[in-house]
């Protein structure tokens, strides 16, 4: 899952400019000129899919995808912010992560995640000094609140991102939705927007995606919707519902903009509300469930 990358799209008054000096001023006062430069250098920067050198002048419409990482001149600070913790062992942190909470450092959130509160929360965890992302497994967009968890050690680590990987851990998320879907699987492949690059879309050729839906209550406008996602896609459950044509009430990407409006929700109404797996190092099933955030009590 891409997490750490952006996407976009050189426009007329940049074509014919060096590479770094695009970056440089697409993401002025956030990183410097010589902050791309050595992106570019570590491969991490590619123009129209392949890797290029920071000489190279872009032409208008070729698609610039960045991948953002911390350097030795970045450091992740710990920050005392609360967390709101279900459980807590040697090995395993878990939370309920609210919304508005970025789950670690990225361009335009480099203070006040996730992990900024986790580094000072875990002052002995172990961890790559480097890694923008220490002990994360897994994540939920910004809005979407609910249950997160987190590794403690390597090996902690290591063994989630398998279970994540091999599709072992069993999540199951409630969202407020426009309309009433009703029940049944929606098998739909997910990918890049071909035109809007920084959406996802349900589209031919892209990864298979999978997600079990079923409403729970209705009320002629709104429905409460258990969604359980089989594969982990980018933005999977928020792309799905739209796709199924009962957007995510709040949704500011894949919903319906006139009537969240109307409502005056100003985020996405999707909550991660139970996760299942298997504990890295005791091998215990354990499952974890955080109770409905208040703006979601519409039915």
């Amino acid at each position: 899952m891409e997490i750490d990358t952006d996407v976009i799209i050189v426009t007329a008054s940049e074509a014919g400019e060096r590479l770094d000096k695009i970056l440089a001023a697409r993401y002025e006062n956030r990183h410097s000129r010589t902050y791309f430069q050595y992106l570019i250098e570590e491969h991490l920067v590619s123009l129209n899919g392949a890797p290029v050198k920071k000489r190279i002048k872009p032409i208008e419409g070729d698609e610039i995808e960045v991948h953002f990482v911390l350097t030795p001149q970045t450091e992740v600070q710990p920050e005392p912010i609360p967390l709101d913790i279900l459980y807590e062992d040697d090995d395993i942190l878990v939370v309920n992560k609210p919304a508005g909470m970025v789950v670690h450092p990225a361009p335009g959130n480099w203070t006040g995640t996730f992990v900024n509160a986790l580094l000072h929360h875990c002052q002995d965890l172990a961890a790559d000094p480097n890694d923008v992302r220490p002990g994360i497994v897994h994540r939920l967009d910004k809005e979407t609140s609910g249950v997160l968890i987190a590794a403690k050690n390597l090996l902690a680590q290591q063994k989630l991102i398998e279970q994540f990987a091999n599709r072992k851990v069993k999540k199951q998320y409630t969202a407020i939705c426009v309309g009433n879907p009703g029940k049944g699987e929606i098998s739909a492949p997910i990918g890049r927007h071909p035109v809007h690059r920084k959406k996802m879309t349900v589209i031919e050729g892209g990864k298979p995606a999978v997600s079990h839906y079923e409403t729970l209550a209705y009320d002629e406008r709104l429905s409460l919707v258990s969604i359980k996602p089989i594969t982990g896609r980018t933005h999977q459950i928020r792309v799905h519902m739209k796709h199924l044509g009962h957007p995510i009430l709040g949704d500011p990407v894949y919903g319906n903009p006139s009537f969240n409006k109307k409502m005056g929700i100003q985020r996405q109404l999707l909550h991660a509300e139970k996760l299942s797996l298997i504990h890295p190092v005791s091998g215990k099933d354990l499952t974890f469930n955080a109770p409905m955030p208040q703006d979601m009590n519409y039915l």
